[in-house]
């Protein structure tokens, strides 16, 4: 761990070594022959000092990591043994979901994405600029709306980046699914988690949880068994961001979801048998933010505010910078 430590060309490498093991690895049961690469995608965010580079290390390779191994050991899931190694190292390792066949993106949405990725960038690099002149003034809510915009822009911006990385070193052989698709467009929870945000994750939990429990239980138990382990899941990304015990907010707010999922497709079915018609897109896209920023702010953002964890995070910035200045300042002295 120490060789790994503030370094990512180290951690990239030990990943893809783990990645290419998990590919190739022989035995039986072959789960038990994969265990060191779950260990390796586990252990590689602690070579951060950086909460954010941490946490952005478990985000994209511990628990999606983890998850596409173990379904790899069951036969299952987005990886396939028999892919070039190139690919497979970058299915396994980034935040991505790969299809087969050449980009299908019109010149119209890649302007609009790369005009909403601008904006996006503009408003993060605004936030982070003015973080302490005047954020420290504001109210605690509207230090939370800016927190929670914050957050929506950076993790698109960041599978944003891990796509078009993904997109370039494949050289267009193979299509990267976007990771997020217009959520504010979003007009129930079931559009909102399962069409709409952070789809990779999506795709590897309805096959890791949602689909075994649903043969079993039926589709309300997959369906909160989904969100339970996505909560469970957050929690850990808390931990690696926090190095402190979690305090379940995020468990919390996902089982919440998850319940909330669930009476919403009852209510939908009732609601079409009685035949009334369905509530305008506007009205419904409303009610779901409300709810999402509601809950959002009571249990995850308000959290971010107490036990001097807002100072820690204010401060990351000039972790993260100093981080990457560092090989530089080395390179540059004599």
């Amino acid at each position: 761990m120490e060789l790994m430590r503030d370094s990512i060309p180290t951690v990239s490498l030990v990943v893809s070594a783990a990645a290419l093991y998990a590919r190739v690895g022989p035995g039986l049961p072959r789960l038990t022959a994969l265990l060191p690469a779950v260990a390796c995608f586990a252990a590689a965010p602690f070579a951060f000092s950086s909460a954010v580079l941490r946490c952005s290390a478990a985000l994209s390779l511990a628990w999606p990591g983890i998850f596409k191994v173990g379904l790899l050991a069951a036969g299952r899931g987005p990886l396939d043994p028999a892919s070039p190694a190139l690919r497979f190292v970058l299915a396994a390792a980034l935040p991505v979901e790969l299809t087969s066949g050449a980009a299908a993106r019109s010149e119209a949405e890649q302007a609009e994405s790369l005009v909403t990725c601008a904006l996006k960038a503009a408003f993060t690099a605004e936030l982070l600029l003015r973080r302490r002149r005047s954020l420290g003034a504001l109210h605690l809510y509207a230090r939370v709306a800016l927190y929670g915009a914050h957050v929506w822009c950076a993790l698109e911006l960041a599978f944003a980046s891990a796509a078009a990385a993904c997109g370039a070193a494949l050289g267009g052989v193979a299509k990267v699914r976007p990771a997020f698709v217009r959520p504010y467009l979003a007009t129930s929870l079931r559009d909102l988690w399962g069409r709409r945000w952070n789809l990779p994750a999506s795709t590897v939990l309805r096959a890791a949880v949602y689909e075994p429990v649903r043969a079993r239980a039926g589709k309300e138990a997959g369906i909160l068994a989904a969100f339970l382990v996505s909560g469970v899941m957050h929690e850990v990304l808390v931990y690696y961001f926090t190095l402190r015990r979690p305090t379940g907010e995020m468990a919390a707010y996902f089982l919440l979801h998850g319940a909330c999922r669930v009476a919403e497709e009852w209510c939908a079915r009732r609601w079409a048998a009685r035949g009334w018609p369905a509530p305008p897109r506007p009205v419904a896209t409303l009610l779901v933010w409300v709810f999402v920023v509601g809950t959002s702010s009571w249990l995850v953002l308000v959290a971010v505010c107490q036990e001097g964890r807002e100072e820690a995070l204010l401060n990351e910035p000039e972790a993260v910078a100093a981080f990457f200045a560092a090989p530089i300042e080395c390179s540059a002295a004599p």
